[in-house]
């Protein structure tokens, strides 16, 4: 082709899409602006799809969650199409060339999350709203193949790790800022710190537990000892900035996890063997069971709800007399475990919760929050709604996943003989621990928000794992 034609073809293609595009604006649809932008992305999956998991990671916490549509369904715009597209052309590399890495796919945590994807298909075929259940497992999968099955091969280059990690610190600190300026418009009180992250985060619940997930990735840019001073000054700005972000969500289990993965810190700090941590679970249990009346009567007698005075709020941690939000947690918990006493080995199929809990609510247990449209949230539990929804096993598949990557976070951390790579398993592994202790209370792994963090921290754990443990440097095949 002469450059003559090829410039004859340039203009043709540009006059089309310009008259295509006056059509659509005539009409009232404005998406037809964005065609070239699409075109460009759908080259980019064909030439590097390491760059879409990377665009995607840095759209997520500015993503917003498009709910009811005519299709009966919502979708996070534009992150999880984005996902669903990257699913498919992994899928199709794979298919077509038989080309994956064999030590991921048969490292503990894969194997571990395949037992949970099967289990959760079975659960699938036998659930009471199945086309419910195919479309979670198919949520699933966009999340856990990008940002697990994909990421580990992006991190196979060591400073992808690190930018993947910064390209959600970054767009998040603005969301951060936005919801700051919101809520001192109205004062900082604590009722609006319920929604004032909207759109871009449902509510201060997910909010809080993503910003706790980033404060140990913070700590560990903030003070490692090799990095140098701009990058430690940049980075103490980003965890002051997040630090007061999670205050001011007032997000009680955010607080929580974030106690909790210092102790797990601690722990792993002085060495303290296994053996004397679970002596210590089964002590602490057997005592809450040995005197559990007088721990509920001593609970029941706190009467101090929610409130902006940060020690009140505090208190109200252990609020189970009139707290709403504690006691609406409870009757979702107790609601749960009704449906798995009536189907404890397949469950109800994944998803379902809550479109069928309604039923197995007590009156006495409701509170003035709690509803029967299953419009506001589901189990509140990553342990207790797979309980209900895929039985005994869904929870159980879930569980080993988390002890897993648990095991192997440690073992990164022990026996790297780089720095780096020990402060990097440490990090993720503590923005993990935020999150598995947030999820006694709460479940966000149904979202772009949360599955992006937990999923791709669990890649960089695995990542370093099988091709930085020994030296620091690559293990090539």
């Amino acid at each position: 082709m002469t450059e003559k034609s090829k410039l004859i073809w340039v203009y043709m293609i540009s006059a089309l899409y310009i008259a295509f595009n006056t059509v659509l604006f005539v009409n009232n649809f404005y998406w037809g602006a964005l065609l070239p932008l699409v075109l460009f992305i759908a080259l980019v999956y064909f030439i590097s799809l390491d760059k879409i998991l990377l665009l995607i990671t840095f759209v997520t916490p500015l993503a917003i969650n498009v709910r009811d549509l005519d299709m009966g369904f919502g979708i996070s715009l534009p992150s999880e199409p984005l996902m669903v597209g990257v699913l498919i052309f992994f899928l199709i590399k794979v298919i077509y060339d038989y080309s994956y890495d064999f030590r991921i796919l048969k490292h503990p945590v894969t194997l571990a999350i395949f037992a949970n994807l099967i289990w959760l298909l079975f659960t699938s075929i036998t659930s009471e709203m199945p086309i419910v259940s195919f479309k979670f497992i198919a949520s699933r999968l966009w999340f856990i193949v990008p940002f697990y099955f994909v990421a580990i091969l992006l991190f196979k280059k060591f400073t992808n790790i690190k930018l993947f990690l910064w390209l959600y610190i970054i767009p998040f600190a603005g969301v951060i800022l936005y919801t700051i300026f919101n809520h001192s418009l109205r004062g900082f009180d604590e009722e609006s710190s319920h929604w004032v992250m909207t759109p871009f985060y449902n509510d201060h619940t997910v909010y809080g537990a993503i910003l706790a997930m980033y404060i140990p990735v913070l700590m560990g840019f903030s003070f490692h000892r090799d990095y140098k001073a701009g990058t430690k000054i940049i980075a103490r700005v980003f965890l002051a900035l997040f630090v007061l972000g999670v205050i001011l969500s007032y997000g009680r289990a955010a607080w929580i996890s974030l106690v909790a993965a210092l102790g797990v810190y601690i722990v792993i700090l002085l060495k303290i063997k296994f053996r004397w941590l679970l002596l210590g679970v089964v002590v602490f249990f057997g005592l809450f069971f040995a005197f559990q009346q007088q721990i509920l009567e001593s609970l029941e007698r706190n009467k101090q709800d929610s409130s902006a005075n940060f020690v009140e709020h505090v208190q109200s941690i252990s609020n189970i007399s009139s707290d709403a939000s504690n006691l609406e947690r409870i009757n979702r918990w107790q609601s749960a475990i009704r449906m798995f006493d009536e189907r404890p080995f397949w469950g109800w199929g994944p998803g379902t919760y809550q479109f069928l809990y309604a039923p197995y609510q007590r009156s006495k247990e409701k509170t003035i929050i709690s509803t029967n449209a299953g419009d506001m949230g589901n189990a509140h539990s990553e342990y207790i709604g797979p309980l209900a929804e895929s039985g005994v096993l869904g929870m159980i598949t879930i569980i080993v996943i988390f002890v897993l990557i648990i095991i192997t976070g440690i073992k990164v951390y022990r026996k790297s003989q780089k720095k780096e790579v020990k402060m990097l398993a440490m990090i993720s592994l503590l923005g993990l621990i935020t999150y598995f202790i947030h999820g006694f209370l709460n479940n966000f792994l149904d979202t772009d928000k949360a599955s992006v963090p937990v999923w791709g921290f669990m890649a960089i754990i695995v990542a370093l794992d099988i091709y930085y443990l020994d030296d620091g440097q690559t293990k090539e095949n």
